[in-house]
């Protein structure tokens, strides 16, 4: 079993033989970690742009990331994965990180949080 969250509703579900109590303080201080991570070219950080798609917490504390860029031209993406798996295996607990980069479903504008629309301006 593992914990399976949709990044962009924040919330996680716990299905896991983890304790409740460590899954949450992992979750947190992953999304906490992923909200370091900032694209070279926007300042806003790649969790609020809505780049992360999803995180899945394993029972055996590793972590696979599914993400975008906000275009498949992005000049940094080369390094924003490996960006965002340093972050997450910075994380006291976190096992092999393993970040996947996707383009289905296609980034949007959508899929920024109101703190990302607010730092570039975009209402």
């Amino acid at each position: 079993m593992t914990d399976t969250a949709e990044v962009k509703t924040a919330s996680m579900e716990t299905t896991s033989a983890l304790p409740t109590e460590e899954t949450e303080r992992m979750s947190g201080e992953i999304v906490a970690a992923l909200k370091t991570v900032f694209d070279p070219e926007i300042p806003a950080d790649i969790y609020e742009l809505g780049l992360i798609y999803k995180v899945d917490l394993k029972d055996d504390r590793s972590v696979d990331i599914l993400m975008t860029l906000t275009t498949p031209n992005c000049p940094a993406a080369g390094e924003l994965p490996q960006m965002v798996e340093n972050a997450v295996a910075s994380v006291p607990g976190v096992g092999v990180v393993s970040v996947n980069l996707v383009w289905d479903p296609a980034w949007t504008p959508d899929r920024m949080s109101d703190e990302a629309r607010l730092v570039l301006n975009m209402w």
